[in-house]
C-alpha cells in the first residue's frame, strides 16, 4: 500500500502558521512509564530500525548560528523532542519460533532509546502472549499490539487491521497478553475496517476493561489506507469514552498540526509517522513551538537549512556505517576447495562463509536505506533530482556519500549550471566496474 512520503515533505515546505491549537503536553504516563514530551514516533515497517530510532531520538538541534561549512563539527546541543519511540512491527509467529541469535537482531536496541515500545502483530492469542513475554524479557519498557497495518500480506493472515472484524478474538488476545506481562501493554488501531464497520470506541473501551494502559488511534479506516484525511473527531470520541491515555495519530505534518490535534481531540499525546522521515526535525520543531508559544504567546520554530540537511544526511549515513561494522565486522576469508575437509573443518569453513554472506546482505541493506533516506531528504532542494539519480546509480555506500558531499559543496546556481556534470556518467569513477 503506497505511502505518500513526498506530500509530507511538501507540507512541511509549505508550512503556514495557524495559531489555533493548544500546546502539546510536557509529559504523560503509560502505566508506570513517564514519557516526556508527549510525542511518539510511530512504528513504520522498513524504517524505524534501531539506527533510525536513535537518529530521531537524539536528533541534533541546529541553531541559526550553526552555519559553518564544516559538517563534521561537534554540535553542542543534542536533545530529543521525541518522548517515546517504537520498533518496527514484528511478527509474533516469527518471534516465538526463531532462534535466540536471530531474535536479538529483531529486538536490538540501545540504552539511549529508552523509553521504547516493542510492537508485535499476529492473530494467535497464545503466540502473541509468548512474544510479549519475549519483549518484556528483552528489557522493553512497553509492548504494543498492532491492529492498524492495512498491508494485504498482513491482513491476509488476519493480522494488523484485519483483526478489526473480530472483536471477540481481540478481547481474547487482550486478556492473554495482559496476563502474560507486567510491563505496560498498549494497542494501536484504526477506526474500523471501513465506514460501515467503525469499532474504535467499543475497541478502546474493551482495551481499558482488559487492563491495557493506553490506546493509539490512527483516525482512518483500513479501507482508506493512507488516502483521504484523518478524521480527528474519532480520536475525540475515543478520548471521551475512556480514562486511560489516548494517543492521536494521522495527518500531523507540522507543529501547528500537533497543537491543533490536541485542541480538537483532547488527546494525551501525538504520534507522528510519515512526517518524520521527510522532516526529522519535526519533534524538535514541536518542542520549539510549544516553548515559544508559552513564553511569548506566539509559537515559532526554525526550518531546516541546506546545511542542516547535509549534516543530517551525514549523521544518518555514519550511523548506518557504524551499525554495519558493529553487527557484521569484515573478516578475512579465502574461498577454498572443500572436498578434502573434515566435517569439523567444513562446518567452521561454512560458518565463516556465512558471515561473509551476512555482511554482504547487510551492506546491500545499508545502501538501500542510504538511497531511500537521501531521496526523502533532497526533495525540494534545487538540483535534487539530479543528485537522486546519481545516488540510485551508486553501488557502494562510500560512493553514495561522495555524491552527497559533491552535491552540497556547490551552491544552487552551480548545481543547475553543472547539471550535465552531475549526470550518472560523470560518476563513472565512483561505480563498480
Amino acid at each position: 500500500m503506497k505511502k505518500d512520503w513526498y506530500n509530507y515533505a511538501a507540507a512541511v515546505a509549505d508550512h503556514a502558521p495557524r495559531e489555533t491549537g493548544l500546546p502539546v503536553p510536557a509529559e504523560f504516563t503509560i502505566g508506570n512509564v513517564r514519557i516526556a514530551p508527549a510525542t511518539v514516533l510511530a512504528p513504520m515497517a522498513g524504517i524505524t530500525d534501531t539506527v533510525f530510532r536513535r537518529f530521531i531520538k537524539n536528533a541534533s538541534l541546529f541553531s541559526d548560528e550553526s552555519n559553518s561549512d564544516n559538517v563534521d563539527q561537534a554540535l553542542s546541543n543534542q536533545q530529543s523532542g521525541c518522548g517515546l519511540i517504537m520498533t518496527e512491527f514484528t511478527s509474533a509467529d516469527g518471534l516465538s519460533r526463531m532462534r535466540e541469535v536471530k531474535r536479538k537482531r529483531y529486538l536490538t536496541y540501545y540504552d539511549d532509546e529508552h523509553p521504547i515500545s516493542a510492537q508485535i502483530f499476529g492473530s494467535n492469542p497464545e503466540t502473541l502472549a509468548d512474544s510479549a513475554r519475549i519483549c518484556q524479557d528483552a528489557g522493553f519498557d512497553i509492548v504494543d499490539l498492532n491492529l492498524g497495518c492495512p498491508a494485504k500480506r498482513v491482513v491476509a493472515c488476519n493480522g494488523g487491521s484485519g483483526l478489526l472484524r473480530d472483536l471477540p478474538l481481540i478481547e481474547t488476545i487482550f486478556k492473554r497478553v495482559r496476563s502474560a506481562v507486567s510491563i505496560p501493554f498498549t494497542v494501536k488501531f484504526r477506526m474500523g475496517w471501513n465506514d460501515h464497520q467503525l469499532v474504535c470506541v467499543p475497541l478502546a473501551k474493551m482495551a481499558e476493561d482488559c487492563g491495557l494502559n493506553a490506546v493509539a488511534l490512527h483516525a482512518r479506516t483500513r479501507e482508506q489506507g493512507y488516502t483521504g484525511n484523518a478524521r480527528w473527531e474519532y480520536i475525540a470520541a475515543v478520548k471521551d469514552a475512556v480514562k486511560i491515555p489516548v494517543i492521536g495519530n494521522g495527518d500531523v505534518r507540522t507543529p501547528e498540526d500537533a497543537a491543533n490535534m490536541i485542541a480538537a481531540t483532547g488527546c494525551d499525546a501525538v504520534m507522528i509517522g510519515r512526517a518524520a522521515p521527510a522532516n526529522p526535525w519535526i519533534f524538535r520543531q514541536i518542542a520549539q513551538y510549544t516553548a515559544t508559544k508559552a513564553a511569548t504567546g506566539t509559537g515559532t520554530y526554525t526550518l531546516a537549512t541546506e546545511q542542516d540537511r547535509y549534516r543530517m544526511i551525514r549523521t544518518y549515513f555514519t550511523m548506518l556505517f557504524d551499525e554495519l561494522e558493529q553487527e557484521h565486522p569484515e573478516i578475512d576469508f579465502t574461498p577454498l576447495p572443500t572436498d578434502s575437509m573434515t566435517p569439523a573443518e567444513l562446518s567452521a569453513y561454512n560458518h565463516e562463509r556465512n558471515k561473509v554472506r551476512d555482511r554482504e546482505s547487510a551492506r546491500r541493506d545499508v545502501i538501500g536505506k542510504m538511497k531511500q533516506f537521501a531521496s526523502w531528504f533532497t526533495h525540494g532542494v534545487p538540483g535534487g533530482a539530479t543528485l537522486r539519480r546519481s545516488i540510485f546509480e551508486s553501488k557502494q555506500a562510500e560512493h553514495v556519500m561522495d555524491a552527497v558531499d559533491r552535491f552540497f559543496s556547490m551552491d544552487a546556481a552551480q548545481r543547475i549550471q553543472s547539471a550535465a556534470d552531475l549526470q550518472p556518467a560523470a560518476f563513472a569513477d565512483f561505480q563498480d566496474s
